[in-house]
């Protein structure tokens, strides 16, 4: 880091994996963590045994203060926030809205950098809505915060292009591993007086709405491949599913092909199913209870016959 660059007292909200390399820049640059804002340890594995979020994890391992309220709207949690006395908030998919007392109490304010190139894909779930939507490339903003949801002024953006067999978690890494970089390069530079923020766009606005459990079914009368992008863009979480003869089938790969048939139709005892346009070669597939599962050895224990009707 330059040595010009002005040593931060920061405040650090974030959950998931991808905020943890963000929280990692700010600390090898030098910059105070005053404390580090994170969702409540969850139940999690087969034991249901209380685990931290990776951010908690992390920011133990560096004995810094983890902080996890339910909520920032008490007027307590607001005043144990700004006698923390930052100059700004780093939010990484923190998972709890900011009300504006919080926006306002660090002295230049709340900056987030989020997974989408402003306007576009506001929201919760940027990264699935891009590759389900089939768009050509996406990116990562640094963006000042305001009350709205992902309306504030951007300092800075970087894009990612959206190669056509990838993955959402080759994505979530290219995003997290460009967006560590942008996001601290824009706060010091915006701290120095070297960056300010521009106002969004009024066009092109879209909205990243939350993941639903049940939108991951796959409904064949789609094509091929919108059926691709759902796969890779809802697996590992919260995955996508068929059905066959009552039972629930995870599938977790597969890639289109050129083949036609009456959509839901399996068109060979391989795997080949029949999609509104086109066909889905199905590679990896799990039944309830069992282990996930490459579809050769899937079909040694449960055939899926050509003429069978997914639904």
């Amino acid at each position: 880091m330059a040595a010009t660059a002005p040593r931060l007292r920061l405040v650090f909200m974030g959950t998931p994996d991808f905020a943890v390399p963000v929280l990692r820049a700010f600390l090898d640059a030098g910059d105070e963590i005053a404390a580090v804002y994170t969702q409540p340890p969850r139940p999690a594995g087969r034991g249901y045994k209380l685990t931290p979020s990776p951010v908690q994890a992390f920011a133990e391992s560096r004995g810094l203060l983890v902080r996890h309220p339910t909520s920032l709207k008490t007027a307590e949690a607001q005043a144990e926030f700004a006698a923390l006395n930052t100059d700004a908030a780093v939010v990484v998919a923190y998972g709890l809205l900011l009300p504006k007392p919080i926006l306002e109490a660090p002295r230049l304010g709340c900056f987030n950098l989020h997974a989408s190139l402003l306007p576009r894909w506001r929201g919760a779930a940027p990264i699935q809505r891009a590759l389900m939507a089939g768009d050509a490339e996406t990116g990562v903003c640094a963006m000042k915060m305001d009350i709205g949801l992902d309306t504030g002024p951007v300092l800075d953006r970087a894009v990612v292009p959206i190669g056509p067999r990838m993955t959402v978690t080759e994505l979530h890494d290219a995003l997290a591993d460009i967006g560590a970089p942008l996001m601290l390069r824009a706060l010091h530079a915006h701290a120095r007086g070297d960056l300010q923020p521009e106002p969004q766009s009024a066009e092109g606005v879209t909205y990243a709405t939350k993941l639903k459990s049940d939108e991951g079914r796959l409904e064949w009368t789609k094509s091929a491949a919108e059926l691709d992008r759902m796969i890779r863009a809802l697996n590992p979480g919260p995955g996508t599913f068929t059905e066959l003869d009552g039972e629930r089938l995870k599938v977790l790969a597969a890639e289109p092909v050129t083949a036609r048939g009456v959509p839901g139709t399996m068109l060979d005892d391989k795997g080949l199913v029949a999609c509104a346009d086109g066909a889905l070669r199905l590679l990896r597939l799990q039944r309830p209870g069992k282990p996930a599962m490459d579809v050769a050895a899937f079909l040694n224990g449960r055939p899926l016959p050509a003429g069978a009707r997914l639904g």
